[in-house]
C-alpha cells in the first residue's frame, strides 16, 4: 500500500522566475566579480585624476549600497543576498556617473535611492524594470543639478567640460586636436566615465567574457553615430545652429556614451533579451542620446536615452524570430 503524499512533501517540478532567463553557467557572484574587474581600470584612472575625493566618491556610494540593501532585507525578512557582490557593483556603477566633488550627503542619498527605489521595490535583483544606477543618478540630477555639475564642483581642477562647451558655446570651442585628450579622460564629466580609453578596457573584458551581449553597445553606439551624422550633414538645414552639431566622433568622445553603452544600456533585468529587440532598444538609445544633447537641456543625453528606451524593453522583446515550424502570435 502507498503512503499518500501530502501538499508539503509534493516539490514543484517547474517553477516560474522574474527575468532575464538566459543562462550561460554565470552565478550572480561570478558576473559580480566580472563586473568589479572590468571597472577596475576607469576607477584607477579616476584616483589617478581627481585624487582621494574619486575613492572617496566610490567608496561612500559602494559602502551605502551595501548597507542599504543589508537594512532592507533584514526589515523585509528575506534572504540576506549582500554577499553576492551586486549592491557593491551597483554603488560603483552610480559613483561613476557622478562629479568627484559631489558632496557627501547627495551620494549616500543617492545610493539608498539606487538600491530601495531602483531595485528592492520590485523585489530585488533581476526584477527592476529600470537601471538601478541611472534611477538614482536621474534623481539626483532633477533633485540637486547643480551639485551634479562637474563643472560647478570640479575642485579647482583646470579641466574643462566639453559637453557644456558644445552646449552652450559650439564644439568649435573645444580645443584643437583634443581628440586625443578626450580619449585619455582630460575632462571634467562623471567620475569614471570620462575616461574613454579605460572603460573601453572594461567593456571588451565584459563582451570576451559573455557577460554582456554585443548586439547592445553596437547598436547603441551605431545608433549615436548614425543620428550624430545626419544632423552633423543636414542640422543646418533644419534651421539648427550648426556649432550646436557637432561631428559624430565627439559624442562618444565627450560625457558617458561609451561607458553606458557597455555597462549600462547592458543592464540584463531592464534590457531585451531577443536579438532584435536588443538592435532596436540600442539604436533608439544612441538615437534619443544626440537628440537630448542637442534639443535638451541636459548636457550629457545617455544615460537618459537608455532610461526612456528601457520603458519599451516588453515591447523591444516581441521583435523576435517566430519558432521553427511555426506562426508568431
Amino acid at each position: 500500500m502507498t503512503q499518500e503524499k501530502t501538499l508539503t512533501e509534493i516539490r514543484p517540478r517547474f517553477v516560474v522566475y522574474t527575468p532575464p532567463f538566459m543562462h550561460r553557467g554565470y552565478t550572480v557572484n561570478g558576473m559580480m566579480r566580472d563586473m568589479i574587474i572590468a571597472l577596475a581600470p576607469a576607477a584607477a584612472a579616476a584616483v589617478w585624476q581627481y585624487g582621494i575625493e574619486a575613492f572617496r566618491v566610490m567608496a561612500l556610494a559602494a559602502g551605502v549600497c551595501v548597507l542599504t540593501q543589508a537594512v532592507w532585507e533584514k526589515i523585509l525578512g528575506r534572504q540576506s543576498r549582500v554577499f553576492d557582490g551586486s549592491a557593491l557593483v551597483t554603488g560603483l556603477l552610480f559613483a561613476f556617473l557622478l562629479p568627484a566633488g559631489a558632496p557627501w550627503w547627495l551620494v549616500a542619498t543617492g545610493a539608498v535611492l539606487t538600491v530601495i527605489l531602483g531595485r528592492e521595490v520590485f523585489g530585488g535583483i533581476g526584477c527592476n524594470p529600470l537601471c538601478p544606477s541611472l534611477v538614482g543618478w536621474a534623481a539626483m540630477t532633477v533633485s540637486w543639478p547643480v551639485y551634479m555639475d562637474p563643472t560647478a564642483v570640479n575642485l579647482g581642477s583646470s579641466l574643462i567640460d566639453p559637453l557644456v562647451r558644445m552646449k552652450y558655446y559650439g564644439w568649435t570651442a573645444l580645443p584643437q586636436g583634443s581628440e586625443v585628450t578626450l580619449l585619455l579622460g582630460e575632462q571634467l564629466g562623471g567620475l569614471g566615465s570620462v575616461h574613454i580609453a579605460a572603460v573601453l578596457a572594461g567593456g571588451l573584458f565584459l563582451l570576451a567574457r559573455g557577460a554582456v551581449r554585443w548586439e547592445i553597445p553596437a547598436a547603441f553606439l551605431a545608433g549615436v553615430l548614425i543620428t550624430g551624422a545626419v544632423f552633423w550633414q543636414f542640422g543646418a538645414a533644419m534651421g539648427i545652429n550648426p556649432g550646436s552639431t557637432p561631428p559624430p566622433h565627439l559624442y562618444l568622445l565627450t560625457g558617458s556614451t561609451v561607458f553606458v553603452a557597455f555597462f549600462l544600456a547592458t543592464d540584463h533585468s531592464s534590457s531585451p533579451v531577443a536579438m532584435g529587440g536588443m538592435f532596436a532598444y540600442g539604436l533608439l538609445a544612441g538615437f534619443l542620446t544626440v537628440l537630448i544633447r542637442i534639443f535638451g537641456m541636459y548636457p550629457d543625453g545617455a544615460p537618459f536615452a537608455v532610461l526612456l528606451a528601457s520603458l519599451g524593453t516588453p515591447m523591444f522583446d516581441l521583435i523576435r524570430v517566430a519558432p521553427f515550424g511555426g506562426k508568431r502570435s
